[in-house]
């Protein structure tokens, strides 16, 4: 691989030059190589996207995220309904009756059939299947039909609430702790150089896991339920949290503080889903990334770099997606729980309940919308970020 390296694109930062091969081989220089090149390096390092500050790679992200909340929404909530479902929400049909039958997991949230035939004597008002989705499709059928075309972007609002920080966080803190680790294996520890991406992607991960978790919560709340009463606006952020925390207010100043922690509900089982996420995604998608881009020469374009980046992220995001998807059953479930309840369980019994209830199947419930939304929505994040930085590296060469 050393000859292949020369042909990386000239942009590309020396640290992310001396990664990982596709088969996972360290690549090494010689050590006459090393000091020859010591001083082009050092000069490419600060033409590179290295020396991009951290507010440029946040606007880069940021951009990023946005874009990929607003368009693989739809495919959020589909998968979030179902794992709903199957927890045991209720989607009331047309007839938009309200039931209450209590559950000691989610009360009253559980419909009985009886309770749909208080209108029309002995026949139910909705059939069976009105009140049952029965996969992805059927979720945003159901959706538009009856809720509403616009309903299929539920909780955008807090995605992109969500995603400006902890994208903003996420990608330049991975960027920055892949820089520097490269640059301490290269030369201490070459053996540990294809580990990188796997540690930065986790650590940067878990950061922006717990500095923005609570509008996490807030937007799978709201895609989770749909508004029973018709001509009333959707809860936003703020109202869905509220009706998080009221639930357990106290009195006592000490036991609201402690009360509190349950808008970090559900946090472990997100970050037990989104650190093994980031190191398969990572340790994935850079060996993807770094052939495509190896091909492409040192005449690399912005499209070039924008297919390499998009091909690598739906790929690495698609197999991370599917590797992770009984942690993120478990994680929405945690976070759709009656509050009180929810401070008694932790991840360890929520999966066991969900395999007692569900077995594989409910392990993987909602994996085609997963991975459905997971690749493109990862292809766009990186190949968009990775554009921006590339148009911000060529503006600091013309300056």
């Amino acid at each position: 691989m050393v000859g292949s390296r020369q042909n990386l694109p000239s942009w590309i930062s020396a640290a992310a030059a001396n990664r990982v091969d596709f088969e996972g081989n360290v690549s090494s220089m010689t050590e006459t190589t090393l000091k020859e090149g010591s001083s082009s390096s050092s000069s490419e390092k600060g033409l590179s996207d290295v020396n991009l500050g951290f507010g440029e790679r946040a606007f880069s992200a940021a951009g990023a995220a946005v874009l990929s909340a607003i368009l693989v929404n739809p495919l959020d909530v589909a998968k979030i309904r179902l794992q709903a479902q199957a927890a045991g929400v209720p989607y009331q049909g047309l007839c938009r009756i309200a039931c209450f039958d209590t559950n000691t997991m989610l009360p009253d949230w559980r419909c009985s059939v009886s309770s749909t035939r208080a209108v029309v004597g002995s026949e139910p008002v909705c059939p069976p299947e009105c009140n049952q989705y029965k996969g992805a499709m059927d979720v945003l059928y159901k959706v538009i039909r009856q809720e509403g075309f616009t309903k299929l972007w539920r909780g955008t609002s807090a995605s992109i609430v969500l995603a400006v920080p902890t994208v903003g966080i996420y990608l330049p803190c991975y960027d920055i702790f892949r820089n520097l680790m490269d640059d301490f294996t290269t030369r201490s520890a070459p053996n540990l150089t294809p580990y990188v991406p796997l540690v930065a992607g986790s650590v940067a991960r878990s950061l922006a896991c717990v500095s923005c978790y609570p509008v996490e919560l807030a937007r799978t709340r709201m895609q989770a339920f749909k508004e029973t009463q018709t001509g009333v606006k959707s809860a936003g952020v703020w109202k869905t949290l509220l009706g998080v925390i009221n639930p357990v207010k106290s009195t006592n100043l000490l036991q609201n503080l402690q009360n509190y922690r349950v808008l970090w509900t559900g946090l472990g089982a997100q970050l037990a889903r989104d650190v093994p996420f980031s190191a398969i995604c990572w340790s994935t998608l850079e060996p993807i990334r770094r052939r495509i881009l190896e091909l492409a020469g040192d005449q690399a374009s912005a499209a070039s770099i924008l297919g390499a980046n998009f091909s690598a992220g739906f790929v690495a995001g698609s197999l991370a997606a599917a590797a992770t998807c009984p942690l993120d059953v478990a994680k929405t479930r945690r976070q759709i729980e009656d509050p009180a309840r929810a401070l008694k369980m932790n991840t360890r019994k929520t999966l066991l309940e969900i395999w007692r209830g569900g077995g594989m199947k409910g392990l993987f419930t909602g994996i085609g919308p997963r991975v459905g939304r997971a690749g493109p929505s990862v292809g766009i994040v990186v190949s968009f970020y990775e554009v921006v930085k590339y148009a911000l590296h060529h503006r600091h060469l013309t300056q």
